[in-house]
């Protein structure tokens, strides 16, 4: 819904993993209902993939599938146990202007 100026409150968000050996890299999580090849990532020259997403303000659970295996982000925020034993990654977009 947008505000009074017309502007949603999403904020670009890019996420980002080094994994120069990866055929493929895709990001699953809360803002995407965990499908596994909606938010494919894109890799530069130098090994290292990217995708950016428009996220309203709030704290969003996810997780990387590189070459079709889970893998954790090293430069999440933060990490919470998951119902498979394992952990998610924790992204925070900040509110305000």
């Amino acid at each position: 819904m947008a505000g009074p100026n017309g502007k949603t409150g999403k904020k670009r968000v890019t996420f980002s993993h080094f994994a120069p050996e990866a055929s493929e890299v895709y990001l699953c999580g809360s803002f995407n209902q965990w499908e596994l090849a909606k938010t494919p990532m894109k890799r530069n020259a130098d090994g290292c993939w990217k995708a950016q997403l428009m996220l309203a303000p709030g704290s969003y659970e996810y997780r990387l599938r590189v070459d079709g295996e889970w893998a954790d982000d090293p430069a999440a925020e933060e990490c919470v146990p998951n119902e498979f034993g394992s952990t998610n990654c924790v992204k925070v977009v900040p509110g305000g202007a």
